[in-house]
């Protein structure tokens, strides 16, 4: 047990039973050494009255405060922090008044779930003029339509973007791939790492994410310039950062930098008027760990209620890590909202249904032959979150979504909606009995640490040696990695598989010997199942062996359609 001098250093009571109270005098003798200082709070018009707030704090801590500069002196003119007021402000516009240009914001959300629709409403009525040249750190930037950061970088007030996933916003590509903005892709969990550590005062850190990728090379352009009309290829302004590289036990990792903000913008469920928040589901994705990363943390809340109201045990969020309180006024935002038919499928597998399904229902049924009992599962967007609509009754797993979810359930009924509760694909799912949810930072440690026994994901190209593509196309497509990196960063422990159409649409082989495109893990896939075939591979000899086919399709047929080297397999068995 830490000695009573130590003690004077950790404690920090809001005592809102008044001074003469008894908890406050026995607090006084656990503390003989410490002066207690009393203040009353300053409250807005609007906000509820409130008692006296007791603060304890040790001599040395009080001495450091008195020799520490004023906050003025400290920050310049950054928005001031102001302890000695109430942290409710009246509406969002008041709260985002004095942030300044040039800012770096850290917005949270997962797509369109939880991110502060009201105070990026009000930054984007402050203008071009009067708030411009901002740096955006975000899992997404936006939807397609509107939602998200969007207003702000369609209307040029963001200039420069650190995030992990553009998705369908083309809006957004385009103002890439043209140079307008500048893009840093970083791996999802990678950026939620580096939020956490910025937030936690460590510098950098080690991750096996991203290894002999572009992410370690610096390969991926941060600014584009206008093409070059010879090539027609964009000139690069701007290019991306190599890592720094080091081996543990064999193994190479990057090292990543912390990512700190001068603001960070969240909502919250419900927030006492000391500022401790609530929040529910998938809304914690990015919220907790960002507002401990930024100097000035503004969350807009669903329901601010009385200090005292919530649980102890209910707080996610604790309130010195937030600075000012909006109520939120703007709705929810659904990106994507998926019902389940009637058999509680993702899909309906009658005869006739158009050729392009039954293939994926041929490839999502034979995906499901790898999820066992009690298995803990991580299942891309697309084609592989098909697979559990193919278990047997008697099978059951446990289907872990990055953006904070396990026990992942089938989509929701029309009744059964909530904008709370969306997958990594954006789409409005349920939870089973004994699920939990979590932020990023803990998602991921789940991912980087091998606790997720299987995880299925798509793919643009797999080679021979277990390398996947399935995030860009240079110049074309621009979508960024997501957690896809993160995903295949341990494949000693979590196996990777693979789902995919055997050739693209242009009938080209998306089994190859080399990967063409930029690489999401280097000899990460242990099998690979298509429409046509399954394929093992030996990710240490760099091997690949054909040892399934599907009904009517021969060894010949496959060998046409590869672009890889394969042995086959003795006892080549029928996918079906």
């Amino acid at each position: 047990m830490a000695s009573p001098a130590r003690r004077t250093l950790l404690l920090c009571v809001n005592d809102v039973r008044g001074a003469s109270s008894p908890s406050s005098h026995h607090v006084n003798n656990f503390c003989p050494r410490s002066k207690p200082s009393f203040r009353q709070s300053r409250v807005r018009p609007w906000a509820a009255s409130r008692q006296a707030t007791i603060r304890y704090f040790s001599n040395s801590c009080l001495r450091r405060r008195e020799a520490e500069p004023s906050p003025q002196a400290v920050e310049g003119d950054q928005p001031l922090i102001d302890r000695t007021r109430s942290k409710l402000f009246k509406d969002a516009d008041e709260a985002v008044a004095d942030i300044k240009s040039g800012s770096t914001i850290l917005s949270a959300g997962f797509g369109l779930c939880g991110t502060a629709e009201t105070i990026i409403t009000a930054m984007h009525k402050r203008g071009p003029d009067s708030l411009n040249n901002l740096t955006a750190v975000s899992n997404n930037a936006g939807a397609a339509g509107a939602g998200g950061l969007s207003p702000l970088t369609q209307s040029g007030q963001i200039t420069r973007c650190i995030l992990s996933y553009l998705g369908n916003n083309k809006k957004l590509e385009q103002k890439y791939l043209s140079g307008q903005i500048a893009i840093e892709l970083c791996p999802q969990g990678t950026l939620a790492e580096r939020i956490r550590a910025g937030g936690s005062g460590i510098p950098a850190f080690y991750t096996p994410t991203g290894v002999h990728t572009f992410i370690q090379t610096g390969e991926i352009p941060t600014r584009l310039g206008p093409a070059d009309p010879a090539t027609k290829k964009s000139v690069v302004l701007e290019a991306g950062k190599a890592r720094e590289t080091r081996i543990f036990n064999g193994k190479t990792y990057n090292m990543e930098t912390a990512l700190t903000g001068d603001v960070a913008i969240i909502r919250a469920w419900k927030v006492d008027e000391a500022g401790n928040c609530q929040f529910r589901y998938t809304t914690k994705a990015f919220g907790p760990i960002m507002a401990k990363a930024a100097r000035l943390t503004i969350v807009e809340a669903e329901n601010i209620v009385p200090t005292g109201s919530l649980d102890p045990n209910d707080v996610h969020l604790p309130g010195i890590f937030v600075d000012r309180i909006v109520p939120a006024t703007v709705e929810k935002k659904l990106e994507s909202k998926t019902l389940r038919s009637e058999g509680g499928s993702a899909s309906d597998s009658s005869n006739e249904k158009p050729e392009a399904l039954i293939r994926r229902d041929r490839i999502a049924k034979r995906a499901a032959r790898e999820l066992k009992h009690g298995m803990y599962v991580n299942l891309g967007v697309g084609m592989p979150t098909l697979a559990p609509s193919f278990l047997p009754s008697d099978v059951k797993v446990w289907i872990q979504s990055e953006n904070g979810i396990l026990g992942m359930g089938a989509y929701p009924t029309e009744e059964e909606v909530d904008p709370d509760i969306i997958n990594a694909g954006k789409e409005t799912v349920t939870l089973v009995d004994g699920a939990s949810t979590f932020d990023s930072s803990e998602s991921f440690g789940m991912i980087r640490g091998g606790h997720v026994d299987v995880s299925i994901l798509g793919a643009l190209q797999v080679s021979a040696a277990g390398d996947l593509a399935n995030y860009m196309i240079p110049g074309k497509v621009f979508k960024g990695m997501g957690g896809a990196m993160d995903l295949v960063s341990n494949p000693n422990q979590t196996k990777i598989v693979v789902t995919t159409d055997h050739v693209d649409k242009f009938g080209k082989s998306k089994i190859v010997e080399n990967c063409s495109l930029p690489l999401t893990g280097a000899r990460v896939v242990s099998t690979i199942i298509t429409d046509l075939c399954v394929f093992q591979v030996d990710r240490t000899k760099g091997t690949l062996t054909l040892t399934e086919l599907a009904d009517g399709v021969s060894v010949e047929d496959i060998t046409k359609k590869t672009d890889a080297t394969f042995a086959v397999a003795e006892d080549i068995k029928s996918m079906e």
